[in-house]
C-alpha cells in the first residue's frame, strides 16, 4: 500500500485548484471573489472576511456588511484598489457589488485562465508522483515485486486525480460559458 502522504499531497493540490477556480467570477456574485482583499483597518491590513458578513441576495449582487460601520470607506477603497473590475456602491450600512454580465471575449479569457489553473494542478500532481516514485525506488527494504506494485498504485492514483482535475475544469468551463 502506498503512503497516505502521497494521497494527502494530491488532495491538497486539488483543493488549491478549487480555491483558485473560485476566484474566477462567472457572471454571478460569489463571496470568494473578494477573498484575499486586505482592508486597512485602523492601520492594520485585515482580510475583508474578518471585518464583514457577506451575502448574495441576488445572483449578480454581493452585499458586504461590515461589523463596524466606521470602516465602510476603507472596505470600498480596498475593493477599488483590488481591481476586480466591479465598482462598489456604499449605502452607509453596507457595500454592494453588482457583477456585470460577462462579454463573450471575457468569458473565453476566463476559460483560458481556468485551463492554466488546471495545468498548474497537473504539474503539481506530477511532482507529487515523481517524489513518491523516487522514495519507493530508494527504499531498499522493498522487494522488486512490491516496488513494481507500489509504482503502479501511484500511477493509478495520479490517473484518478487527473480525471478529477478534468471534471472540475469541465464544470468551470460550462459555468463560465453559460449565459
Amino acid at each position: 500500500m502506498i503512503d497516505t502522504e502521497v494521497e494527502f499531497n494530491m488532495m491538497a493540490a486539488l483543493e488549491t485548484m478549487d480555491s483558485r477556480l473560485n476566484t474566477i467570477r462567472a457572471g454571478r456574485a460569489n463571496p470568494a471573489m473578494v477573498n484575499g482583499i486586505m482592508v486597512d483597518y485602523y492601520g492594520t491590513p485585515t482580510p475583508i472576511q474578518s471585518l464583514a458578513n457577506m451575502t448574495v441576495p441576488e445572483a449578480r449582487t454581493l452585499m458586504i456588511k461590515p461589523f463596524d460601520r466606521g470602516c465602510i470607506k476603507d472596505v470600498v477603497k480596498a475593493i477599488q484598489e483590488a481591481n476586480l473590475g466591479i465598482n462598489p456602491t456604499d449605502n452607509g450600512e453596507c457595500v454592494i457589488l453588482t457583477v456585470p454580465q460577462l462579454t463573450e471575449e471575457r468569458r473565453r479569457e476566463y476559460v483560458k485562465q481556468a485551463k492554466q489553473i488546471a495545468e498548474d494542478t497537473k504539474v503539481a500532481l506530477r511532482k507529487v508522483r515523481q517524489e513518491a516514485n523516487e522514495d519507493i525506488k530508494k527504499d531498499e527494504s522493498i522487494t522488486e515485486d512490491d516496488e513494481k506494485r507500489m509504482l503502479e498504485e501511484v500511477q493509478q492514483l495520479i490517473n484518478d486525480y487527473n480525471k478529477k482535475v478534468e471534471e472540475k475544469l469541465k464544470e468551470k468551463e460550462e459555468e463560465l460559458m453559460k449565459v
